[in-house]
C-alpha cells in the first residue's frame, strides 16, 4: 500500500513540475487533449497504462 501512495505522490510532484516549469505549454497541451474525441483519448490511456506496467514489470521484475 505505501507503493501506491508514493506512486501517487510522484504523479503529484511530476504535474506540480509541469505546470510551474511550462505553464503555457501545460495550458497547450489540455486545449489539445480537450479537442480530441473520446474514443482517442481511451487509446492514449490504454497505452500509458500499458507502457506503466511495463515499468514496473521491468523495475520489480
Amino acid at each position: 500500500m505505501s507503493d501506491l501512495i508514493v506512486a501517487l505522490g510522484l504523479v503529484f510532484v511530476m504535474e506540480g513540475l509541469m505546470l510551474a516549469a511550462f505553464p503555457a505549454a501545460t495550458r497547450q497541451a489540455m486545449a489539445t487533449l480537450h479537442a480530441l474525441p473520446d474514443h482517442t483519448l481511451r487509446i492514449l490511456g490504454i497505452c500509458g497504462g500499458i507502457a506503466g506496467l511495463v515499468v514496473v514489470w521491468l523495475v520489480r521484475g
